[in-house]
């Protein structure tokens, strides 16, 4: 799978901290280069999206043939009040 990231979500990831982006650009990562990335993800009821968990993250993608779509990265307090 490749991996890519919308203009909104790599904003997302430049404002965290450096340690928390460090945490969730590997955990992505991680994700992606399995066979089955979707085993580690939740489908999101009423849109055609996931989210992949990391820590107190939640990273919404999309997936399109063999790509991953980072759409989001969202504290978890904040990111189904923002979809």
């Amino acid at each position: 799978m490749h991996l890519k990231y919308s203009p909104s979500a790599e904003s997302d990831l430049a404002c965290l901290p450096s340690s928390v982006r460090d945490r969730v650009a590997n955990k992505v990562e991680f994700f992606v280069r399995q066979n089955d990335p979707l085993a580690f993800a939740k489908k999101l009821s009423g849109y055609n999206a996931y989210r992949f968990r990391v820590g107190n993250y939640r990273v919404i993608f999309e997936i399109s043939e063999k790509t991953v779509f980072i759409l989001a990265i969202i504290k978890r307090d904040d990111v189904y009040r923002n979809l």
